[in-house]
């Protein structure tokens, strides 16, 4: 397992839709066991491949609270099967725009279907923080940053300042 660098905005990477996995194989497990390894040494809770550089449909998450048993979760070539109607406003942040937090108004339910780490298709219901999470990191599959989701003052105001702190 290795840490990966994470993609920070402006890169145009983040912009990229990322394709479809053919199978779940050993190559794609090594990829997800370094996106979780990178995902908490960041630290963060949900990481798409796209993050690391890697236009494929995968993405890592963990929910666990600080001092809980860690509880990895891996999503292949997910896709949302319904969304409520009901939406509820939550503040995210992103690895990719690290040290900004807004809020975002999302379907406050969803049900999805993926590929798990064995391959093994899994449908499951997300509430809570589980579906903010997970449209989070689907948005990124489609090039989609939660920024994009807000203004456009305040995007550039996010992007000019993690170029700042990049610089510093």
């Amino acid at each position: 397992m290795a840490i990966r660098e994470i993609l920070t905005v402006p890169d145009p990477r983040l912009k990229l839709r990322s394709q479809p996995v053919e199978t779940v194989d050993d190559e794609l497990r090594a990829l997800m066991d370094d996106m979780l390894e990178t995902m908490y040494a960041a630290p963060g809770i949900g990481l798409a491949a796209i993050q690391i550089g890697v236009p494929k449909q995968v993405i890592v998450m963990d929910l666990a609270r600080e001092g809980e048993e860690k509880q990895p979760r891996y999503f292949v070539n997910p896709e949302i099967l319904w969304a409520s109607e009901e939406t509820q406003p939550y503040e995210e942040g992103c690895l990719s725009v690290p040290e900004f937090y807004d809020e975002v108004e999302r379907p406050a339910r969803v049900k999805l279907r993926y590929l798990n780490y064995h391959g093994e298709t899994v449908e499951a219901d997300a509430e809570r923080l589980f579906a903010v999470c997970i449209q989070h990191e689907m948005d990124h599959l489609n090039g989609v940053l939660f920024i994009d989701h807000l203004s456009r003052l305040k995007r550039e105001q996010a992007i000019k300042k993690v170029k700042k702190a990049k610089a510093a």
